[in-house]
């Protein structure tokens, strides 16, 4: 029996500007929407079951180290729906030699954005 409220992998990433990862990346570009209370130091955005927060990080070289995995049969709409928007570090969605199909974005402060399905799945 799976309990109804699962446990989630929620990634907690480092944001130098919050304003802008909230405004012009994440909501603006992405789609995602701000959810939890407006704060100047830490920031939620969700879209369907992808959920992300941010901390506000001084350093702006943090940004560029981490990264997160993305899975579904839903990434696939995803890169149509990014593609459209002409994101300029958008990769290319195709399958990687581990058998995923993938496709990688950065936010605006480095953030890396793997996401990917089994290629039946695509």
């Amino acid at each position: 029996m799976s309990p109804a409220d699962p446990a989630r992998t929620i990634p907690v990433l480092p944001s130098p500007d919050i304003g802008a990862t909230k405004a012009a990346f994440y909501r603006d570009s992405l789609g995602f929407a701000v959810v939890g209370p407006e704060v100047d130091n830490y920031l939620i955005v969700r879209r369907d079951e992808m959920e992300f927060h941010f901390w506000l990080a001084e350093d702006r070289r943090l940004p560029e180290v981490p990264s997160c995995y993305i899975r579904g049969g839903q990434v696939s709409a995803l890169y149509a729906e990014f593609s459209e928007r002409g994101f300029d570090r958008l990769s290319e969605f195709t399958v990687r030699q581990w058998n995923m199909k993938e496709f990688y974005v950065h936010d605006p402060h480095g953030n890396l954005l793997r996401l990917g399905c089994a290629p039946e799945e695509a």
